[in-house]
């Protein structure tokens, strides 16, 4: 069973637990691994997210840079700079604002400038997949928001995941790290209620990892932190439904994603981050009555 938590935001708080969360991504990207392109243009993004809410999200998560293998985000150089990311994201966040007002939208995003901007427009979480580690300036910016903070796990940076040695003990180590990251970011002034912790599926994990931290995903929850698991499209679940040795491109992962999804909930996920919200929706449901039951 998973614990409830109450999660304190930007002006409001969720309560976790009862129920899944389902998250909805938003890409404002050229790039983007799964939908790269479909949704760059701002009108595009905006009718996306609008059908996303329609669908059920609870949450958009809305991101102007990728961090698909092989990308730059982290590096010295991006390929997308702060000001490219606020020109991208900040006309989508606005206009969805101005349509539903009461919508709960994340900024995903490792850069200080960013996440200021965003949320002093009306975001209410971060979504920080470096884990507070790729921006110095990242930890005391969040702390004066007093915004809700998303805290992931990752293995290096995109580009070196390719050259990453396999993990003899992938679950313990997630456990370690975000340990650690979850005090330092207690340190820089953000309170354990606004933090939710992601074990970072697929960053920087190879295909047989993510398995094996899917399986023990309950075994987080000794951290104290609400979990959020975001599994669609990931390439191991390509991997896993390969045919004749070709991986399931992105488009047609839906299936394996609802799959390793609602094993995350019944593992203990109160968040789920996904592409496909109104079939994700359903699956919840049913996985959210099983857990009622237990």
């Amino acid at each position: 069973m998973r614990p409830p938590y109450t999660w304190r935001l930007r002006s409001r708080a969720l309560e976790l637990g009862r129920r899944t969360l389902v998250m909805g991504v938003l890409n404002v990207t050229p790039d983007s691994f799964s939908d790269g392109g479909c949704f760059f243009d701002a009108q595009a993004a905006v009718a996306q997210g609008l059908r996303l809410l329609e669908d059920g999200a609870d949450i958009l998560d809305i991101g102007g840079e990728s961090t698909r293998p092989g990308a730059l985000a982290g590096s010295d150089r991006p390929s997308v700079s702060a000001d490219e990311e606020l020109r991208r994201v900040m006309p989508v966040i606005t206009e969805l604002l101005r349509h539903h007002p009461g919508a709960v939208l994340s900024i995903d995003t490792y850069k200080g400038s960013v996440a200021s901007t965003a949320v002093e427009t009306g975001a209410e979480i971060v979504n920080d997949v470096s884990g507070l580690h790729w921006d110095a300036e990242m930890p005391s910016t969040v702390a004066g928001l007093h915004c809700g903070l998303v805290l992931m796990h990752i293995r290096g940076r995109p580009s070196e995941w390719r050259h990453l040695p396999l993990l003899p003990d992938v679950v313990s180590l997630v456990s370690s790290e975000l340990k650690k990251t979850a005090e330092a970011a207690v340190a820089a002034g953000i309170p354990c209620e606004r933090m939710v912790l992601d074990p970072g599926f697929g960053f920087g994990k190879r295909f047989d990892e993510n398995y094996p931290l899917l399986a023990h995903l309950d075994q987080l929850h000794q951290l104290g932190f609400p979990l959020l698991a975001g599994v669609f499209r990931k390439s191991f679940i390509g991997h896993t439904l390969a045919s004749n040795g070709i991986d399931a491109p992105p488009h047609e992962r839906l299936y394996g994603s609802l799959a390793a999804m609602t094993t995350a909930i019944l593992k203990g996920a109160h968040i789920v981050r996904v592409h496909d919200v109104k079939a994700a929706v359903q699956a919840a449901k049913i996985a959210d009555a099983v857990l009622q039951r237990l």
